[in-house]
């Protein structure tokens, strides 16, 4: 439910905020905002909202510098209309408050907003009887600078005990701080990586699950500044240590009924979840380009890494681009995991071309194949070929290119958004294929 007026300015009294942070997340997948005083905040209470440049959305990773042929310049504004649903106060920045908002150009959607998109993404499924529910489940690192070397903050290894017990005061916060804002982790153990945590959260419907990324990064970065530490996201920050993904989790629903398993077979996939993950698969290449959309998030990508290298699916295989968790004896499959995803994406813009490409799955009434129980790097070539497994791209620039040949995705986005989206992609592509490593995370660590 949308708060009024007096409940917002209530929230402000009680809290004691001085700020109102307006938060867009633009097509490099940084979350920006900016923070009205609430002596005035009653004026952005109704109306057009907190302006902001047009060009906003045409700035690469790297720098503030228009990227070209994005078809944005400037001249012209637009502006941010809160959804006051989504206010709450930042625990971990007192005095200070967020709310999450959709862009407009006069009294029209923005058609370069990314949370627009999803809406779009969302109503179309809704035409078709669909509610998508979904939840990134994020891996991240805890660091520390020692001189100018940067350090795990601790030295263990998957699911070891002494990196809860070490760890135990930052993890603490942040779930007390999500928890304050209405997310809830399921759990958290510790990752492969030195100072690397998992926290998967709890699912919600698609627009809030996007709006939860966003919460969950800026939560856990800000709790390990308060602590000392840096919290990165950035996809492969160590050569030789383990990535960092968001794998993304999804459900398919009509009414309150979830429709991802086969309700004559419960651990099997039903007809639909079927085509929709086949049109996932077929449109994988393109999507990559929103999921996995840094250079730096290539160097995740690679077989045997348990990160999806391959465009095919399979029953708990965690090799498979696409796979469906198997629950425990007696219970029906609730939802399907795509692992070629990670925390550099723009959630808005990931789950809305997620939900573009299954329902093209679904419409076209498209066949997954049968499901691949083993690692599919083992599988001969010739076997591979003939099974429609392919290599995904090994590289940004190989996604923007299947990006550029994606009619579907395409015209999913609308050419405005394809427009200033690729414009962006390709500035970085170009500016940081050729970097080495240590000056991609340079740039990276505190972007992501």
């Amino acid at each position: 439910m949308t708060p009024g007026k007096s409940e917002v300015l209530a929230v402000v009294r009680t809290h004691q905020i001085r700020y109102v942070r307006f938060i867009w997340c633009d097509n490099a997948g940084l979350i920006r905002a900016k923070a009205v005083h609430t002596a005035f905040l009653e004026d952005y209470l109704e109306g057009a909202g907190v302006g902001i440049a047009a060009a906003q959305q045409a700035l690469p990773v790297m720098m503030d510098a228009l990227a070209s042929g994005s078809g944005l310049t400037p001249a012209g504004e637009v502006h941010m209309r809160a959804d006051w649903s989504t206010f709450t106060p930042l625990p971990y920045a007192p005095g200070h408050a967020r709310v999450f908002t959709d862009i407009y150009e006069g009294d029209a959607p923005w058609p370069h907003c990314p949370r627009s998109f999803l809406r779009r993404m969302i109503e179309r499924a809704g035409r078709q009887g669909w509610r998508i529910m979904a939840a990134f489940e994020n891996e991240f690192y805890l660091l520390r600078w020692d001189g100018d070397r940067l350090l795990p903050a601790d030295n263990t290894v998957f699911a070891q005990t002494a990196a809860l017990d070490a760890m135990a005061p930052v993890l603490e916060e942040i779930t007390a701080a999500l928890e304050a804002q209405g997310v809830l982790p399921e759990m958290i153990y510790a990752e492969s990586g030195p100072g690397q945590f998992e926290m998967p959260i709890r699912y919600a419907e698609a627009l809030r699950a996007a709006d939860n990324q966003i919460i969950f990064r800026e939560t856990v970065r800000a709790v390990a500044r308060r602590h000392g530490l840096i919290a990165s996201f950035v996809p492969k920050i160590f050569p030789d240590k383990a990535g960092s993904g968001a794998h993304l989790h999804f459900s398919l629903w009509r009414g309150d009924r979830n429709r991802t398993a086969d309700p004559r077979r419960p651990n099997a996939l039903s007809a639909e979840a079927r085509a929709f993950i086949a049109g996932v698969l077929q449109h994988l290449p393109a999507l990559m380009a929103f999921t996995t959309p840094s250079p730096n998030s290539f160097k995740r990508i690679r077989p045997r890494f348990w990160s999806g290298a391959f465009t095919c699916w399979g029953y708990g295989n965690r090799e498979a681009a696409v796979r469906v968790p198997q629950p425990p004896a007696g219970r029906p499959i609730t939802h399907i995991e795509l692992k070629t995803v990670d925390p550099s994406c723009n959630p808005y813009l990931a789950l809305g071309a997620v939900i573009a490409a299954g329902l093209d799955g679904l419409e076209k009434g498209l066949d997954p194949g049968e499901p691949v129980q083993v690692d599919p790097a083992d599988l001969p070539e010739a076997e591979r070929a003939a099974r429609g497994i392919q290599p995904l791209p090994t590289s940004l620039g190989e996604a923007i290119a299947a990006l550029e040949q994606d009619e579907v995705l395409l015209q999913a986005l609308g050419p405005e958004l394809a427009r200033s989206y690729l414009a962006v992609r390709r500035a970085e592509w170009e500016a940081m294929k050729d970097l080495p490593h240590e000056e991609e995370v340079r740039i990276l660590l505190e972007r992501y």
